[in-house]
């Protein structure tokens, strides 16, 4: 009910506005068209000029524009799906482009105010008719007119540029206007001029990144519309949730990651998940549910293992296997178990290089720190709160015992191996022999093997054929690799006969978008169980996320308080948290749990909304099949990475912009992929050699949960002030703000001279 009242709204609105703007180029566009068609420039620039006194226009647009206030409204509070912070400049600036259109003569009357209104209208009229189009259709991305997508997605190339520079004319035009001027009275008239001339300074910087944030998101739209359908359904699948009355299967994950959370907390609190099945908005409500979830896990360490085993075994027991013919096999569970008469062959390279020095390197920027440089930036981060005491204890320990990095006989498992923020690169420096899995594409494959080929390492990968039957590198490369979704239990097979007693560490390092991580997830989730279950001695090795709600140390809650003591004070902290009702930079040093026992436990929450509940599951999982593992014996690497610049994360500009401003909240830092990757591994490296690690079962914690409380390497994320969900849109502007500041300076530099001129200082 609550959906159809608020997309009925949403219709309403956007007609509205569809029409209004249509209005504004009723009335405005003959007297131009009139004058374009007498070839005459000045005739054309008049008609331009007197746009804005065409009668009722001035009116009409006025109202249309001020109604766009909603549009921030709609942001706030949830009703679509646009940045806050973005909207509210862009509407802004169009408020303040409008005021000075009303209140300046000079700038009615000017031309660039007919191209700036012109601009807006032609851009508007489309916009808000392919909103009222997905409203209807329901699909935004294939199912509205494709003219209107066309033009939704195309006009700004032409009319943002246009729009900018009419909006430019305005505000110099009100800069020079004493009427403009003296609108506060007489003597204000400073305050009026720096008032409009804050503008272009703003839209200098800002300009230009805009009209490349529509540029990507017209690729990323123009992608989706014309993208394949999606294959048949085979090999690893969501459950079917509907079956429509067409006969078509609709596989939707919302019900299915309800079902896993929901059985996950049942195995403690029943109530608790009744309240999960129930919920109508998990899109949007799932964190309170993923907090419930580890408040009842820390009530006894049983309960932390009855949570995780329960939402493993709904996981495996609930998603479907079909096999290339199109046959359901049955859960995900039943295909692991059955036998299988597919097999890989198996291929391997040695690398040419002589075996390297045992010592940990780590590129960081632009330079290779090792031993007591290493130790000094270690001690460094740990002392700024960037990283946690147990890491930088763990990494210096692989300073001081180099045979932690003798890998000439350690055997990896590597579930993704190509993955940006996988180990790949630093074992095979190190000799290591890695057992690599990731997709059967040859691009893959060439640089897998070209990497393990210069190196002192060997790399072992399944084939499809033998690989003495291969000619060359190419005919190897095309007959790797494997496909996890349909495959896993032949991966798992294969896995299980390879290098007879020899210790393996797995680790689960593939990623994908949306509801395929949570796939991708449980199919790695499959293999690490087979495989510590029959294969003795087998360790698994996985990268938390920032981005989770996390038991920490005290001394890191107490930090993030005394951070938050500090920050809470400042006044760009006070009016963003004011500007957005306390949405923007929320208090990180969440809560407490408490323990049957009376133990504290304390915890940030991380968990970021936009990423989406499909995320927070997949990562879940994980953690559950850790401390799952590490209960049984095994030994398991599970630290938290920092927020890295990988391709896939930057070439989102909103998460670049982000980056670029989040060092402003202390601790954060944002770390390059290959410091991340060295360590990383280097925290890997002691969970398996460190006795005194909290990986090493051995190693008595008052929860399983705490597994991930230690060898933190988290950027700052733990210490910060504010929930990293928090703080993005205030780190955008800060980034903005910094690419303004020598434009505001030079601005401030004419001011003081004109002021100093006015007041006869020289």
């Amino acid at each position: 009910m609550g959906k159809s009242i608020s997309n009925a709204y949403l219709m309403l609105y956007n007609a509205v506005c569809c029409a209004g703007w249509a209005t504004v180029l009723h009335l405005g566009l003959p007297g131009v068209i009139s004058a374009l068609l007498t070839f005459d420039v000045s005739a054309t620039k008049e008609a331009l000029a007197s746009l804005y006194a065409v009668q009722g226009l001035s009116f009409v647009l006025n109202i249309v524009q001020t109604a766009a206030l909603l549009e921030i409204v709609h942001a706030a509070v949830g009703l679509v799906r646009s940045p806050v912070v973005v909207t509210t400049l862009q509407v802004g600036s169009r408020i303040a482009a409008i005021f000075c259109a009303m209140n300046s003569p000079n700038a009615q009357t000017q031309f660039g105010c007919g191209f700036m209104v012109l601009s807006w209208a032609f851009v508007e009229v489309p916009r808000y008719a392919f909103y009222l189009a997905a409203l209807i259709t329901g699909d935004a991305t294939k199912k509205t007119p494709y003219p209107l997508f066309w033009l939704r997605y195309s006009l700004f190339a032409i009319l943002y540029p246009t729009g900018i520079f009419g909006e430019l004319t305005v505000f110099l035009a009100a800069a020079k206007d004493p009427v403009f001027l003296g609108f506060l009275g007489e003597g204000s008239e400073n305050i009026m001029y720096y008032f409009v001339m804050s503008f272009p300074v703003i839209y200098a910087p800002g300009a230009l990144p805009m009209i490349f944030n529509m540029a990507a998101n017209r690729k990323s739209a123009f992608k989706k519309r014309f993208a394949r359908p999606p294959p048949p359904p085979r090999g690893l699948v969501w459950p079917v949730t509907k079956v429509k009355d067409d006969g078509k299967e609709e596989r939707s994950s919302t019900p299915t990651a309800k079902a896993i959370l929901a059985a996950a907390v049942e195995a403690t609190s029943p109530e608790k998940a009744d309240k999960i099945k129930n919920l109508k908005n998990w899109r949007f409500g799932y964190v309170k549910h993923f907090i419930g979830m580890v408040d009842e896990q820390c009530k006894t360490p049983e309960a932390a293992l009855a949570v995780a085993e329960a939402g493993l075994e709904k996981a495996h027991s609930i998603f479907e296997f079909i096999d290339v013919s199109g046959t359901k096999i049955g859960s995900m569970k039943d295909a692991m178990a059955a036998k299988n008469t597919e097999k890989f062959y198996t291929g391997f390279i040695k690398g040419s290089k002589a075996q390297s020095t045992n010592r940990l390197e780590v590129p960081y920027k632009g330079k290779t720190l090792y031993g007591e440089e290493l130790r000094k930036k270690v001690n460094e981060w740990v002392e700024y709160g960037t990283i946690e005491p147990s890491a930088g204890e763990a990494i210096i320990g692989c300073i001081d015992n180099p045979g932690w990095l003798d890998l000439k006989d350690k055997y990896f498992v590597l579930l993704g191996a190509g993955s940006a923020m996988g180990p790949f690169l630093v074992l095979m420096a190190l000799g290591a022999n890695i057992i690599a899995i990731d997709l059967d594409r040859s691009g893959i494959w060439q640089r897998l093997i070209k990497i393990a080929s210069e190196s002192s390492g060997t790399i072992t990968f399944p084939m499809k054929v033998e690989q003495s039957s291969c000619k060359d590198t190419d005919e190897i490369c095309a007959n790797a690799g494997c496909n996890l979704f349909t495959q896993a239990p032949v991966v798992k097979d294969w896995l299980l006969d390879l290098y007879p007693g020899k210790a393996f560490t797995v680790g689960s390092y593939a990623y994908l978008n949306g509801a395929l991580h949570v796939q991708v997830s449980l199919a790695m989730d499959a293999i690490c169980k087979a495989l510590t279950e029959k294969r003795p001695n087998t360790s698994l090795a996985y990268l938390c996320t920032p981005t989770d709600l996390h038991l920490i140390p005290k001394e890191a809650y107490e930090a993030s308080e005394e951070n938050y003591k500090i920050f809470s004070k400042k006044l760009y902290c006070i009016v963003m948290s004011l500007l957005s009702g306390g949405k923007f930079l929320r208090k990180n040093a969440y809560k407490t749990f408490k323990s049957n026992d009376g133990e504290t436990f304390y915890s940030v929450n991380e968990i970021s909304v936009a990423q989406g509940p499909n995320y927070a599951l997949a990562k879940r999982m994980q953690h559950w099949r850790a401390i799952v593992a590490r209960s049984k014996g095994c030994i398991v690497s599970s630290n938290i990475a920092p927020a890295t610049s990988t391709v896939s994360v930057v070439q989102n500009r909103t998460f670049a912009w982000a980056y670029e401003g989040m060092p402003y909240f202390t601790p954060y830092e944002i770390f390059a992929p290959e410091t991340s990757n060295a360590v990383m591994s280097a925290l890997l490296f002691a969970d398996l050699n460190s006795p005194t690690s909290s990986g090493n079962p051995k190693t008595k914690l008052s929860n399983p949960n705490q597994l991930f409380s230690y060898g933190s390497f988290n950027g700052g994320a733990w210490r910060c002030a504010y929930e990293v969900d928090s703080i993005g849109e205030a780190s955008v502007l800060l980034y903005f703000s910094r690419l303004a500041m020598p434009y505001v300076s030079a601005v401030a530099v004419v001011g003081v001279a004109v002021g100093a001129k006015v007041f006869g200082l020289f």
